[in-house]
């Protein structure tokens, strides 16, 4: 990290620019406001949810009679074990649940190896240089589906999937995205003549794992490279503008009309190889222009096994 914080970078920005101080988090303007919660279930019955949140308070939230889990598959939030990891998204000031997503990881990198026997695969993966390599297994059950859309599963291609943190190894279930047909070192270039002083820029925006559960933040993939300490950094073909780390974003889930103003707190460079589309509703153009922390995906009304919503971003 640079010799400022990212919130230091943030107030000094602001002042620099004449713009106020907002705090990063969803825009009320939007209708009622979505509230992630996080932590560790404590006890769980049809109607309530108690959750231990990573600060060590207790948070006693009431199911609605709607509201549905998963943890690797659809189930009743009621099934849910104790001492899962949950992040809830829930209304009504944060006390009413919606939707919990349980033990979820993304597991999102280049694929390095991978081993098909007996049954499960057991696959390598860099996961870019700022998260290292990691391990994950890809159950057989699961084989099948992540290959229709994975159908390069060898060194040097992209891989991304959702999955469930299971006995402290990430558990493959769901593909989050159709994988490119290049490999990682040969990304297209921007469209010819676009703007990169464009006001708003339209694109696909995901969720990582690899930035805090709770933070309120984004990685961003055309940061400075001596800003970001990454030489990966500056790669996309969105054709995104340079900007630097505590810079403040409007994104806009523009499937679900909801608005989040949200500080750049790390390096997207892997997202920024993916050339792809949301598809959530409609089509999104090419290109993932910004990762999220989870809980602010689910604040934006994303959906965490679905992976992705088509966003509109711009300065905040």
């Amino acid at each position: 990290m640079p010799y400022h914080s990212v919130d230091r970078r943030r107030v000094l920005a602001a002042a620099a620019l004449g713009r106020a101080l907002d705090e990063p988090g969803a825009v009320a303007d939007d209708g009622e406001l979505f509230q992630a919660v996080t932590g560790e279930i404590l006890d769980v019955s049809p109607h309530l949810i108690v959750v231990e949140t990573l600060e060590g308070r207790e948070e006693r939230l009431v199911i609605a009679p709607w509201a549905t889990a998963w943890r690797g598959e659809a189930l009743a939030p009621a099934d849910l074990p104790v001492g899962a990891h949950v992040i809830i998204r829930a209304l009504r000031s944060g006390r009413v649940v919606d939707r919990i997503w349980a033990d979820i990881t993304r597991i999102t990198g280049v694929i390095q190896s991978v081993d098909s026997a007996p049954k499960d695969w057991i696959v390598e993966l860099y996961c870019g240089p700022h998260r290292g390599r990691r391990t994950i297994v890809i159950p057989y059950r699961a084989s099948g589906r992540l290959r229709v859309r994975h159908p390069q599963f060898e060194s040097g291609y992209l891989f991304d999937a959702i999955g469930v943190r299971e006995g402290g190894m990430a558990h493959a279930r769901l593909p989050a995205t159709s994988q490119p047909p290049y490999r990682w070192t040969a990304v297209p270039g921007p469209p010819a003549g676009y703007n990169s002083v464009q006001s708003r820029i339209s694109g696909t925006a995901t969720w990582s794992d690899a930035l805090d559960c709770d933070e309120r933040g984004a990685a961003y993939p055309m940061l400075e490279r001596s800003d970001a300490e990454c030489e990966d950094a500056g790669v996309s073909c969105t054709g995104l503008p340079y900007l630097a780390l505590g810079s403040m974003l409007n994104v806009r889930n523009v499937c679900a009309g909801r608005t989040s103003i949200l500080p750049i707190v790390a390096c997207g460079c892997l997202a920024g190889r993916f050339c792809d589309r949301c598809l959530e509703c409609g089509t999104s153009p090419r290109g993932r222009i910004v990762e999220l922390s989870a809980a602010a995906f689910v604040e934006l009304g994303g959906d965490l096994t679905k992976g992705c919503f088509n966003a509109r971003v711009g300065l905040g």
